[in-house]
């Protein structure tokens, strides 16, 4: 198994078959979904089908969400990380966007931002990226918060699926080169 990212309270690793049924207990959530198309997983299958998903995306795109477990207890709290985007989406192609989704219990405790903040900094420091997405309903201003917490930018909103959806960017703070 391999473990992308630490945080002092995180770890981000690969999803695994085992985490089948953590993904159940998230995506089958309603309050978890509201912002997300209101469409809950219903079965163990369904959540099956998505780490199998994710873990494609390992193998074709060198990259794909993560699981995020609490380190103290082995507990699986939910998904993070950067997935890369091949499918035209607001007319940006072949790029990197950050997300996360935690099961509801976990809510309020800081761990989306952290999971969050040790993402983009895989993306700009590991994977060296000048640039990361995101997006948002407009309505949720708790993610929307996160993602402004971790630097990413509102750039503008567009219609996903015929959403108001909110677009972030991200950039890498450009250093100099040392004096000579």
């Amino acid at each position: 198994m391999t473990t992308f990212a630490e945080t002092p309270r995180l770890l981000l690793r690969e999803l695994q078959a085992t985490d089948v049924p953590g993904m159940f207990a998230l995506d089958s959530d309603p309050e978890v979904h509201r912002y997300l198309g209101n469409q809950p997983v219903q079965t163990l299958a369904q959540s099956e089908e998505t780490i199998a998903f994710v873990r494609r995306q390992y193998q074709e795109n060198g990259i794909g969400r993560w699981a995020v477990e609490l380190k103290e207890t082995g507990e699986f709290l939910g998904w993070a990380g950067l997935k890369f985007v091949r499918e035209p989406l607001n007319r940006h192609v072949d790029f990197y966007d950050v997300g996360y989704r935690l099961i509801r219990r976990y809510w309020g405790n800081g761990y989306a931002t952290e999971a969050a903040r040790a993402s983009v900094a895989y993306g700009f420091n590991v994977l060296r990226q000048p640039v990361l997405y995101a997006t948002a309903d407009m309505q949720n201003l708790a993610s929307r918060a996160v993602l402004a917490k971790v630097g990413f930018q509102h750039l503008g909103e567009f219609e996903y699926e015929s959403v108001p959806t909110a677009w972030l960017e991200a950039r890498a703070v450009a250093t100099s080169p040392p004096a000579a």
